[in-house]
């Protein structure tokens, strides 16, 4: 292996390996009006359209159905954007809501979604071009890890379908319960080595964390920049000495061409 090669590839699965926006939507309405009835039970026509635009402010499920709430009582997209942390609590609070069992809300609803249809609920996901097959040529000589906060099971299963096979305990999901940093961590000890390790994520606020971790040092960051961020957001990875701005064209090219 060269510096131009990783020996360990980890890879975030939202807005890195999958596009799943129509079924967060979808998912998060349901569970906004499990949770709060509202009169209608058909989103407004521009609903959907807002809360793909502010999907970057997400970081956990429970947020989704929240951030539902926030747009339906009006909140200004600017504000969610500016503010996204206050707001989101202050809803928890003021509904009396807690974010555990807000998730596991989410969670029971995509699971019975699943069961009664999963067809239907697979066909709401789109792999992002070329992702699936780099993942597939990657694994043949460099070991891949996923971590998310996506349930492990829900990853599991958008990559069976994609042909993708990854052994359990190379994905790490929101159950492992514990932040990316601390799973990179874990991957640089049971290396035994010094591991050349590359971590791709579209969540800057993510990679911002992992530079403030000691002993994560020499991981390679890059900012996926077909994902979840913002303009602001990639201007501020571009003008960062430690984490590299990386195209989707860039991505299924050789490693050589990522740096």
């Amino acid at each position: 292996m060269t510096a131009s090669t990783p020996t360990i590839l980890a890879l975030d699965f939202d807005g890195v390996i999958c596009n799943g926006l129509i079924e967060y939507f979808q998912v998060s309405w349901q569970t906004y009006c499990q949770v709060w009835s509202p009169a209608h039970q058909t989103p407004p026509d521009d609903l959907a359209s807002k809360f793909y635009r502010l999907r970057p402010v997400i970081e956990t499920g429970w947020e989704m159905p929240i951030l539902i709430k926030a747009l339906v009582e009006g909140i200004s997209e600017e504000k969610i954007l500016q503010d996204w942390e206050a707001i989101s609590q202050k809803i928890l609070q003021e509904d009396n809501l807690d974010s555990t069992e807000l998730s596991s809300q989410l969670d029971k609803m995509r699971d019975n979604w699943i069961t009664g249809d999963l067809t239907g609920w697979l066909s709401l996901h789109r792999f992002y071009p070329g992702v699936g097959e780099k993942i597939k040529a990657t694994t043949v000589s460099t070991p891949l890890y996923i971590i998310s906060t996506k349930e492990a099971r829900f990853v599991r299963l958008l990559l069976e379908q994609q042909g993708v096979a990854l052994n359990r305990e190379n994905i790490f999901g929101k159950e492992v319960k514990r932040p990316k940093y601390e799973i990179l961590r874990e991957l640089i000890q049971d290396a035994g080595t010094s591991p050349e390790i590359w971590f791709v994520e579209d969540r800057l606020k993510t990679l911002q964390l992992v530079k403030q971790q000691p002993g994560l040092e020499d991981v390679k960051l890059f900012l996926a920049d077909w994902g979840y961020n913002t303009t602001s957001e990639k201007v501020t990875a571009q003008n960062d000495p430690r984490i590299q701005l990386l195209s989707l064209s860039q991505f299924a090219k050789d490693f050589s061409e990522w740096i």
